[in-house]
C-alpha cells in the first residue's frame, strides 16, 4: 500500500507540471536544470543555524557537518546509521523501560533531549529517518547558549530540504537482502522566480539481518512550499509525516552470575539470532507529524529578521520485551519475558525569532544574532496493563511452565502470550514551558584576531500529574521551575587566512524533567525540588582547511558538571555530585585528490565519577567510567573514482568496550565494523549503487542497558540501488 501511495503521490507531481507547462507563456522563464549532484562535497563550510554568526573556520568550537554526499555513499537510512560516521557518540536504551527511539551519548552525555529540525527542539521519542535531510550537524561541548537545557554534552540539528529554484526529480529505488525494499522521491518545481516547491517521499520495508522476527515498515512524506524566493520577504510553509510499524528488539540478557566492578556482566554467550520477545503480541507503531512556518524579512544585505513558528505531534505506541536476568534465570538457562510498554502522544508549540544584523564599529566588524523563543511542550502516556498468567520472574517456580519464561539458547517467538493486555486505567500528563532570551555575536578584530561571544537566559517550568480514568482521581502531582544562564565565548588566532587557533568556553544547564516523561530523566517527588545541574567546558583546538576542499580539525577538551543529581546515604536526592570527562578529538573532510574523498575522526574520552553520592551505589562508583562512554572511537568513510564512471568506497568503524552503568558492573565488547560501497554512473542521470553494511557479519553489541540487556547490532546487509536525478 506504500507503494501505491508514493506512485499516487508522484504522479500528482508531474501532473501539476504538465498543467503548469501547457499555459508557458503566463509563466516567467525559470531555469531548469538537473544537476548531476547537488552535494558533491564532504566538507562544509558552515552550518545552517543562524546563531553560528561565522563560518566553521572561524567558529572556537567543535562542530561536524555530515553532509547529504556522505549519507547517500554510506547507504544511511536512519538517523543511528548517519551518527555511526561521528567518533565520539554512541547509543543509549531506554532506561527504566523509557521511550523506545533515538538516545545518543555526545561526549559521554545524554543528548536525546537535545535534538533539533532546523534550529527548533524535536522532543517526541522516535527512530528518525533521513529521506527529507540535506544534512545533519552535530555541535560537541556544553551548548546551554546554543540551545537552552540539557546539551551538556552537545547537541545535533537536522537540516531539512527546502525548495530551491530550479526544477530537479531525483530519487531511488533499492532491493537487497534481508527483504529489503526501499523507494524514494525527491521532486523540485520551480512555479515562477518566486515560488517554488518540493516534495520528498518515502517507502521502505525490510527485516533486520541477523535478528529473527525483527522487521520495520515506514512511510513518509514531506512537502514544502517558498513564496517570494527572490523578494526582500518570503514565507516558507513546510509538512512533515512519517508512520512506522516495526517489531521493538531489547536484544541479549546479561548474565547475572558475579556481577561486580572488578568481574563485569556481559551478554550471554547465545546465538546473537536470539529473540526473546513475542512475535505475536510486541509491536511499535510510530507517528510523527510536523507543520512549520518560516517568515524572513530582509531589510537589506545585513539586517535580517526571521520567525519560525512549529506545531508538532508525535505518537510513540509500544509493548516490547525485556529479555530480564534480575531473579537468577539466566545462569540456569532460561529467561524471565519482562514487559514494557507505552502509548504516548507528544505535542509541541514552538516560536523562535531572530534578527541578524552586521555591521562596522571602530573599524571592529561585528555579525550579530538576538532572538526570543517560546515553547509549550505536552506528553500524555498511557501505557498497557500486562498480566502475565503467573507471579514473580523466578522461572524455577510455577512460573516456568508458562511461555512468560523461555530458553536462554532456543528461545520461540512464536510462543503465544497467554496472560492479557489492557488500557492502563492511569494516564501521565508532563508538560514543559521554556520561554528564552539570547544574543550572539562574532567579532573581528583583524585578519588574524577574532572573537565569538554568547549568552542566553532561560525561564523553564515542568510539571506532571496521573489521572486514573476508572477513579477520577488526580496523583502525583509535581512541579519544578529553573531560570539559569549559559554563556558561551570563544577566542580566535588565524595566523593564515586558511587556519585557525582557537580557545573557547562554554556552560549548560539540565533542569529537572529534561526528556519530558520518556522515562530516563523524569520528574520525581525526589527530584522536583533540585536546582538544575551545571556544566562547563573549555576547548582548544586548530582548524585548518589545508587544501581548497580539505579540512583538518583537532581539539582537547575538559567538560566538569559539580552538581550531578545522586543519592545521599538517607536515600535523599541532592545536587551533590561531581562528574568530570576530558578528551581529544581529530576530524578530516573533503578531498585528498581530485577523485579520493574521505570523512573520517577520532575520539579519545576519559571519564570519571567523581562523587556519586554517599549511598553504597554512589560510594561504589568513584572513580568509575560513565555509562556509554568508550575510552577510543574512530571512524573513517572514503571513496576513489577509480574510472570516470566508477567510484568505489568503504568504511571502517571502531568503538572501544563500553559500560552500560556508573557502576561498571555490566559491559559490551569492542568491535569493528566494515563497510563497502561501489557506484557506477549509467549516464549523466542514472546510477547504480551497491553498499554491503558490515561486510564481515561482525556480531557486535551497539548499545547497552545499566542492568539487564545489550542491544545487538544487525548483520551483514547488502543493496542494490538505482539512483535517477532528472
Amino acid at each position: 500500500m506504500s507503494l501505491d501511495r508514493v506512485a499516487v503521490a508522484v504522479g500528482l507531481v508531474f501532473a501539476g507540471s504538465a498543467v503548469a507547462a501547457e499555459d508557458v507563456s503566463t509563466l516567467p522563464e525559470v531555469n531548469v536544470a538537473a544537476p548531476k549532484e547537488k552535494t558533491t562535497s564532504y566538507k562544509a563550510e558552515r552550518t545552517s543555524s543562524s546563531k553560528f554568526t561565522a563560518p566553521l573556520l572561524d567558529t572556537p568550537k567543535s562542530v561536524t557537518v555530515i553532509s547529504e554526499s556522505v549519507i547517500k555513499d554510506t547507504g544511511s537510512v536512519s538517523l543511528e546509521e548517519v551518527l555511526r560516521t561521528v567518533p565520539g557518540i554512541t547509543l543509549g536504551t531506554g532506561e527504566g523501560g523509557g521511550a523506545v527511539g533515538d538516545r545518543p551519548f555526545i561526549r559521554g552525555f545524554d543528548a536525546q533531549a537535545s535534538i533539533y529540525v532546523d534550529g527548533v527542539r524535536s522532543i517526541g521519542a522516535q527512530s528518525r529517518e533521513i529521506f527529507a535531510l540535506e544534512s545533519v550537524e552535530v555541535i560537541k561541548g556544553p551548548s546551554g547558549a546554543f540551545d537552552g537545557r540539557g546539551s551538556a554534552g552537545g547537541s545535533i540539528n537536522l537540516v531539512t530540504k527546502q525548495p530551491k529554484a530550479e526544477n530537479f526529480i531525483g530519487g531511488s529505488v533499492g532491493l537487497g537482502t534481508d527483504k529489503y525494499r526501499r523507494v524514494t522521491v525527491d521532486g523540485n518545481y520551480a512555479v515562477n522566480e518566486d515560488i517554488a516547491v518540493r516534495l520528498a517521499l518515502l517507502s521502505h520495508t525490510a527485516d533486520t539481518p541477523g535478528r529473527d522476527d525483527v522487521d520495520v515498515k515506514k512511510f513518509g512524506i514531506a512537502p514544502s512550499i517558498t513564496f517570494g524566493m527572490n523578494s526582500p520577504t518570503s514565507l516558507n510553509l513546510s509538512y512533515y509525516h512519517l508512520n512506522t510499524d516495526d517489531t521493538p528488539d531489547y536484544g541479549i540478557p546479561y548474565t547475572l552470575a558475579g556481577r561486580s566492578e572488578a568481574n563485569p556482566s556481559r551478554p550471554a554467550s547465545v546465538s546473537k539470532d536470539n529473540f526473546y520477545g513475542y512475535a505475536h503480541r510486541d509491536f511499535r507503531k510510530t507517528e510523527i507529524d510536523s507543520g512549520t512556518a518560516t517568515l524572513k524579512h530582509a531589510f537589506s544585505d545585513d539586517v535580517i529578521l526571521k520567525n519560525v513558528t512549529r506545531y508538532d505531534v508525535s505518537t510513540n505506541d509500544y509493548i516490547v520485551t525485556v529479555p530480564d536476568d534480575s531473579a537468577g534465570n539466566v545462569v540456569n538457562g532460561r529467561v524471565f519475558r519482562s514487559a514494557k510498554s507505552r502509548n504516548a502522544t507528544t505535542r509541541t508549540v514552538a516560536n523562535v525569532t531572530d534578527l541578524s544584523v552586521a555591521f562596522d564599529t571602530w573599524n571592529v566588524g561585528h555579525k550579530l544574532n538576538t532572538g526570543v523563543e517560546y515553547s509549550h511542550e505536552e506528553t500524555k502516556n498511557r501505557p498497557y496493563s500486562i498480566v502475565n498468567n503467573g507471579a514473580g520472574r523466578d522461572c524455577s517456580t510455577a512460573l516456568g511452565a508458562t511461555t512468560n519464561c523461555t530458553s536462554l539458547y532456543d528461545p520461540n517467538p512464536s510462543d503465544p502470550y497467554t496472560g492479557t493486555v489492557t488500557d492502563s486505567p492511569t494516564q501521565t500528563t508532563t508538560r514543559a514551558i521554556t520561554r528564552a532570551a539570547y544574543v550572539f555575536d562574532s567579532v573581528k578584530f583583524n585578519e588574524q584576531w577574532l572573537a565569538n561571544v554568547g549568552v542566553r537566559y532561560d525561564d523553564y517550568s515542568t510539571d506532571s500529574y496521573q489521572f486514573n480514568r476508572n477513579t477520577n482521581a488526580f496523583a502525583n502531582e509535581l512541579k519544578n521551575g529553573a531560570h539559569f544562564w549559559n554563556y558561551q565565548a570563544g577566542l580566535v588566532y588565524k595566523p593564515q587566512s586558511n587556519m585557525s587557533v582557537y580557545a573557547s568556553y562554554g556552560t549548560s544547564s539540565t533542569p529537572t524533567g529534561l526528556t519530558l516523561g520518556t522515562g530516563n530523566d523524569n520528574i520525581s517527588a525526589a527530584n522536583q525540588n533540585l536546582e538544575p545541574e551545571r556544566s562547563r567546558s573549555a576547548e582548544l583546538g586548530v582548524k585548518w582547511d589545508v587544501l581548497e576542499d580539505l579540512a583538518l580539525t583537532a581539539a582537547v577538551f575538559r567538560t566538569e558538571k559539580t552538581n550531578a543529581r545522586v543519592t545521599l546515604s538517607d536515600g535523599t536526592t541532592d545536587t551533590a555530585g561531581d562528574m568530570k570527562i576530558k578528551g581529544v578529538e581529530l576530524g578530516l573532510a573533503g578531498k585528498l585528490t581530485s577523485n579520493w574523498q574521505a570523512f573520517a575522526g577520532y575520539t579519545y574520552l576519559d571519564s570519571e565519577v567523581v562523587d556519586g553520592g554517599t549511598n553504597a551505589t554512589g560510594l561504589a562508583a568513584k572513580g568509575n567510567d560513565f555509562a556509554n562512554t568508550p575510552k577510543n572511537s574512530a571512524s573513517l568513510w572514503t571513496t576513489y573514482a577509480i574510472l570516470p564512471k566508477l567510484t568505489v568506497g568503504g568504511g571502517a568503524f571502531y568503538v572501544d568496550k563500553q559500560f552500560g552503568n556508573v557502576a561498571n558492573t555490566v559491559e559490551i565488547p569492542s568491535y569493528t565494523r566494515f563497510d563497502f560501497m561501489s557506484r557506477y554512473d549509467i549516464d549523466k542521470n542514472l546510477s547504480l549503487q551497491l553498499n554491503v553494511q558490515n561486510l564481515t557479519d561482525k556480531r557486535y553489541f551497539n548499545a547497552a542497558y545499566s542492568t539487564h540487556y545489550a542491544v545487538v547490532a544487525p548483520g551483514r546487509l547488502a543493496f542494490l540501488s538505482l539512483n535517477f536525478n532528472y
